[in-house]
């Protein structure tokens, strides 16, 4: 009977297949991310290819001022030649600045109505801490003016102690 012979490991092919081991890995971890940076790249590319220039005047009107918070410069003005399209787009900018200012107006008198309520607030809680500091205070004086009797109390007793002391000393009371 024929014996199997013994699988041997020797140290090439081990490295062997823990090089292709790594590779496979870095291929696994990083092949996604490439594999979606080069679709997305083609894509642009493709979507480039497609649009055609715009060719218009995109001067600003020195008339308008647009606000930090509505400025969009990703979007050239290429339909001001169409004068129903920009008349369109100015009650559109005047909607959208008259809504602007709403709704800072709306923010502003949010914020004050949240401090009026905050500065009731803190009154209400003063008015009560002063109660409460009127009280201890009204608590302190009671204790102080108890305070005082007790000790003249305290004094009137030695002083009467060093009175019957002085008299039992006189009828002959010794000290042991």
């Amino acid at each position: 009977m024929a014996q199997p012979t013994p699988i041997s490991c020797t140290p090439g092919l081990l490295k062997l297949l823990l090089v292709l081991l790594a590779m496979a890995l870095s291929v696994y971890i990083v092949g996604p991310p490439l594999y979606w940076q080069f679709r997305e790249g083609l894509t642009l590319v493709r979507q480039a290819a497609t649009c055609s220039p715009c060719v218009c005047d995109c001067t600003l009107e020195a008339g308008l001022s647009i606000p930090p918070g509505l400025s969009n410069l990703s979007f050239s003005d290429c339909g001001k030649l169409d004068p129903q399209f920009r008349q369109d787009m100015e009650k559109n900018f005047t909607d959208l600045l008259s809504e602007e200012l709403r709704l800072q107006q709306t923010v502003a008198e949010e914020n004050r109505e949240h401090s009026v309520m905050t500065l009731l607030d803190a009154k209400r809680l003063a008015s009560q801490y002063q109660k409460e500091a009127e009280k201890c205070n009204a608590g302190m004086e009671t204790c102080e003016g108890a305070r005082e009797r007790a000790q003249a109390s305290l004094l009137a007793e030695k002083k009467l102690s060093v009175i019957w002391e002085q008299r039992a000393r006189q009828m002959g009371w010794k000290d042991k």
